[in-house]
């Protein structure tokens, strides 16, 4: 018994030194500029630059492959470090965050059926295109929850997901996480947005949800620098046009139309 020990701790103790051995012979050195880009990146491996994590981003970097602003990720100082690094000009980012686009809480939208399956929207989604009514509203299972690296994203009481724009970093995430795609990114610097990702128009949104954009154009006429566009059937806002004024708040029928800022909504002016 002490000798098949004794053999069996050798030839662990001799695989060991090999390798050691081995792994300093065939090591291969990293460029010094790799590890300090690996250090001012956010670690979240969130995939959001299109690539497996920040080691490989910071690879494609210093191979000039990719560009600083790339990692969505990265605050502003980030960047402009590792633009430093790399010796190009340094190009400032534009924050952007992740906005809920849909309104239907469960006491507002309409669902076909009761569901009983895995609290997941992509499991749910398998099912008829999920319960709610509304064939483009959000399941409310978190999927986008689990999905955010950073923290940024809850679970209301109300069946909805509520982000913390001060903790969201615009990675994207939850968008790709949620299968009704009503997460999208939006400029923190942008007024106005209207939260509704239907497809519809009038009476077909009024038959599944109470809070929904019903297409009537109101928005779109009534805005003075012409920033809002119809596109089948959404209200859009261009950032670069709209001034603010906020016209289109007050003519919008459902009260709807909200500012990115989480105390901003237009519950808070609706005249309504």
């Amino acid at each position: 018994m002490i000798a098949a020990v004794a053999t069996l701790g050798g030839v662990a103790f001799i695989l060991a030194l090999g390798l050691g051995l081995a792994s300093r012979i065939f090591a291969v050195e990293q460029d010094p500029k790799v590890s300090a880009i690996i250090s001012l990146l956010p670690g979240a491996n969130c995939g959001g630059c299109g690539y497996a994590g920040c080691a490989g981003f910071a690879q494609a970097l210093v191979a000039g492959q990719a560009a600083p602003l790339e990692c969505k990720a990265s605050s502003d100082a980030a960047i402009q470090e590792i633009s430093k690094i790399l010796g190009i000009v340094y190009v400032p980012k534009e924050k952007m965050i992740a906005k809920l686009f849909c309104q239907g809480r469960n006491d507002k939208a309409k669902v076909k059926y009761l569901y009983q399956g895995i609290r997941d929207c992509r499991a749910a989604v398998l099912l008829g295109g999920g319960a709610k009514a509304c064939a483009y509203g959000c399941l409310g299972f978190g999927s986008c929850v689990k999905a955010c690296p950073f923290g940024a994203i809850s679970m209301g009481p109300e069946g909805l997901p509520k982000i913390n724009e001060n903790a969201c970093t615009g990675c994207g995430a939850c968008i790709r996480a949620c299968p009704k795609g009503v997460i999208q990114l939006i400029p923190a610097r942008q007024m106005w947005y209207i939260p509704c990702n239907s497809r519809q128009r009038g009476k077909a949104v009024r038959q599944v949800c109470d809070v929904g954009c019903l297409a009537c154009g109101l928005c779109v006429k009534s805005c003075p620098e012409q920033a809002i566009t119809l596109d089948d059937n959404r209200a859009l806002i261009d950032p670069q046009r709209c001034t603010g004024c906020g016209i289109c708040v007050e003519r919008c029928p459902q009260k709807i139309i909200q500012s990115p800022g989480e105390m901003k909504e237009v519950a808070a002016v609706s005249k309504g």
